[in-house]
């Protein structure tokens, strides 16, 4: 593609070079350039692209777009000055990808919690209808079948486009992803087309990077503003958050509910370990999740569903054969009649969501025994209420290590510690600097009946400690303990 043709979709300060030569690729990386590429300085959180502008043409660039002009500036690389190059990164992927999302169905899924879940069953009911498919999510990317991994919940601008790209010239119909407070914040999703939106909830979360609550629910705000006439917006109305999401929205809102009167609403008739049996808009239906907080993701999959046109019968069926995400409340049981429950909790709310719904199903005399962490180089305030979360609500904790990145596990035991006052409270706790010996004694400590939380890690498969990501699996060490 041409830059002259790029350089339709911003408004440049002013160009200085020739514009007619023709672009191979865009990067924001410099360690990424090749020749041809078109380079653009954006100045990050971490570092200043502008610093990179002489390594990015070394390597071959053929143009380089950025705010403040360097002064070496060869006669063979074209120069565009703009006033805001981060927001402009977007634009210009998604035009360079062929504006992959006039070409098919982007769905976004925000919120602090049920993202994942949320965005992997549309996915998977969507493909249960025959329609190919794209997901972009924490877990793992996906051109109709084809799994790709992941980084980020949402990738960098020109990823997330390049991908986008793909799936439309796979012949993708609907394209459904998690949105990210960092990626609305930093706008990743600039230049995007949404057909709907939909919102969870609104907890803790990030607060390293937004710095207040307010900071992080307007990010999510945001999105909803962005939403197009004649697109949708699924709303939890259960969240006190949800109708402001959607005050300055041009989306047509629906919203769902366990409690109050709503577009999709849901009520629970019988639980336990193995499933659920629901009344979702008035009919009967059996699904193989476990925990209200699934019942409100699925009734965000339901309405969703409905808002792109397939009949109720159709969604309800299409639920009942389906599986918990992985490492989202996913049980694992022993021969002896323990059951451990492995979930990606990582912040005091769904912590708190998880651990009412294993003692709503719990029987006594059976036990509820909590491991958990905090991961290190995020929000420090949370630690302590993680760690208060798990003890009111559980019969014994252990806290040991989730990801400490480049912090020492023990000051963030002695943090997450730090919330436990009550003697009483202690009592019940012991901390295991190591998570695998802090699994086997959990597993080791419960008797038939009792129900173990793994929380904080789920879905992944490693730990990351000074930089180096090391294998690790909860699922594998406790059917290892179990002898499955």
């Amino acid at each position: 593609m041409k830059l002259s043709e790029l350089l339709q979709v911003i408004k440049p300060i002013q160009v200085t070079g020739d514009t007619a030569v023709e672009i191979t690729d865009i990067a924001i990386d410099s360690r990424k350039v090749e020749a041809g590429h078109l380079f653009i300085a954006v100045p990050g959180t971490q570092v200043d692209g502008h610093h990179f502008i002489a390594k990015a043409i070394e390597q071959g660039a053929a143009a380089i777009i950025c705010q403040t002009l360097p002064e070496d500036m060869p006669s063979s690389v074209t120069f565009v000055q703009v006033e805001d190059s981060e927001g402009i990164v977007g634009l210009l992927a998604h035009h360079f990808f062929g504006d992959p999302t006039e070409k098919l169905d982007l769905i976004g899924v925000t919120g602090t919690n049920g993202k994942t879940t949320i965005a992997t069953l549309l996915y998977n009911m969507f493909r249960r209808f025959g329609y190919k498919c794209g997901l972009l999510s924490t877990v793992c990317n996906y051109i109709d079948g084809e799994a790709l991994p992941t980084t980020h919940t949402t990738p960098d601008p020109i990823t997330l486009n390049r991908l986008l790209g793909q799936m439309a010239a796979a012949g993708c119909k609907y394209a459904f992803m998690e949105v990210s407070s960092h990626s609305v914040a930093q706008r990743r999703i600039a230049g995007l087309t949404f057909m709907g939106g939909i919102f969870t909830n609104l907890t803790r979360d990030h607060l390293d990077y937004h710095k207040t609550f307010e900071a992080y629910r307007d990010a999510k705000k945001s999105f909803f503003d962005m939403l197009p006439k004649g697109s949708f917006a699924v709303i939890n109305a259960d969240d006190k958050n949800g109708l402001f999401m959607t005050q300055n929205t041009q989306a047509e809102v629906k919203t769902y509910s366990l409690r109050a009167m709503a577009d999709f609403h849901a009520r629970v008739l019988e639980e336990g370990f193995d499933g659920m049996t629901l009344n979702i808009c008035g009919r009967e239906v059996f699904v193989q999740f476990i925990g209200r907080f699934n019942v409100a993701n699925l009734l965000a999959v339901y309405g969703t569903a409905v808002c792109l046109g397939k009949s109720a019968e159709d969604v309800l069926v299409a639920l009942s054969a389906m599986h918990p995400v992985n490492g989202r409340f996913e049980a694992i049981r022993s021969p002896e009649g323990v059951t451990a429950i492995v979930d990606y909790a990582h912040t005091p709310d769904a912590l708190d969501n998880v651990l009412a719904t294993i003692n709503e199903i719990l029987k006594k005399p059976g036990q509820c025994i909590t491991v958990c962490g905090a991961g290190g180089n995020r929000d420090k305030g949370k630690r302590p209420l993680m760690a208060q979360s798990a003890v009111r609500a559980s019969d014994r904790v252990i806290i040991t290590s989730d990801n400490p990145r480049f912090e020492e596990p023990e000051d963030i035991i002695r943090d997450m510690l730090a919330g436990i006052t009550d003697p009483e409270d202690k009592r019940k706790v012991i901390s295991i600097v190591d998570r695998r010996e802090a699994i086997r004694t959990a597993c080791m400590m419960a008797q038939p009946g009792d129900v173990i939380l793994i929380a904080g890690k789920g879905h992944e498969d490693y730990q990351e400690i000074k930089g180096v990501k090391h294998h690790f699996d909860d699922h594998e060490i406790v059917r290892e303990v179990f002898g499955l």
